[in-house]
């Protein structure tokens, strides 16, 4: 017997899962079924690939090794699949886009002038991680992802878009609103700050810079989501660190320069690297590369975009 697809999809559903009867669940299909096609594979490859002997399932030292070929398997074919349904004039098709939660201001008006230009183009948007979102590409379950240059996994590459400044950031009833001259950033220490989570890469950011500079600033609100830190920081004497392009959306809220001024950081668009890449994902591509944050987000006229990519 030849392995088939179906024992691709078997097998790394019970690793996942490290359970044959969430595994099934997941298949719909019956257990026995699975554990039948599981020892069908494992016969023809004439290997175990799962230690059932524990209280959960694990892949073997084989089963790890084959794993990881029959998920590139599995991703190169759901990207021949995409192939074939492209349709180069854009008139149809869809696009995975996930960005880190503090490029709202830019993930909202990239996507409204794509939707402009490219209708029939399907947009799934959503929030993550950066690592999160570079295991996702990895996993061919996003297209493109925008974060930060940096260090990457193996197997992501990336496209330069822009670089990004961040400041402190107040409220009206904030003692810094409408001051001009930069704060030092001494001043910190007297200032009870609120500030993304940890999982933020702009939270790392910011305490990288606050331990650069020996910096001991009281941290009174953590929050995961950058449209409750906006609401906060309007509503009280908080300061925070965020992005200089958020103000842009917020007029309640005070860009306030700091001394010496925060690190600027790369803005990258990610993709998994020797992946096909549809029509939609060139188009998006594109247009990302183009977009000028120093001129407030400016983006050429549609038509005027340059020669489309082939």
């Amino acid at each position: 017997m030849q392995p088939e697809l179906r024992h691709l999809r078997y097998l790394l559903a019970v690793a996942e899962h490290a359970n044959f009867t969430r595994a099934a669940e997941e298949l719909r299909i019956a257990q026995p079924t699975l554990s039948q096609q599981i020892k069908q594979l494992e016969k023809a490859l004439g290997v175990l690939l799962l230690d059932r002997g524990g209280r959960t399932v694990r892949l073997t030292d084989a089963g790890e090794a084959y794993a990881g070929y029959a998920r590139r398997a599995l991703q190169d074919l759901a990207a021949g699949e995409r192939a074939v349904l492209d349709v180069h004039d854009l008139s149809r098709g869809r696009l995975r886009l996930a960005a880190t939660p503090t490029f709202t201001y830019l993930t909202g008006p990239l996507v409204a002038a794509f939707h402009t230009r490219h209708p029939g183009i399907t947009v799934e948007v959503r929030e993550s991680t950066q690592d999160r979102i570079e295991a996702e590409l990895l996993a061919d379950r996003l297209d493109l992802g925008i974060a930060f240059q940096g260090d990457h996994l193996p197997g992501i590459e990336d496209t330069a878009l822009f670089t990004e400044t961040l400041g402190l950031v107040v409220g009206p009833g904030h003692p810094f609103a409408g001051r001009t001259e930069p704060v030092p950033a001494e001043e910190l220490n007297h200032r009870h700050l609120a500030l993304l989570s940890q999982d933020f890469a702009t939270r790392r950011h910011v305490d990288a810079y606050v331990s650069e500079h020996g910096l001991r600033p009281r941290i009174a609100v953590e929050a995961n989501a950058v449209s409750a830190l906006t609401e906060i920081v309007r509503r009280t004497a908080l300061a925070t660190v965020l992005p200089d392009a958020v103000t842009r959306d917020h007029p309640h809220l005070t860009p306030v320069p700091l001394s010496p001024a925060l690190p600027p950081r790369g803005v990258t668009l990610l993709r998994r690297a020797a992946d096909y890449r549809s029509a939609a994902t060139r188009a998006f591509t594109e247009l990302a590369a183009r977009w000028d944050e120093g001129q407030g987000g400016v983006l050429p006229p549609e038509g005027q975009e340059g020669q489309p990519i082939g």
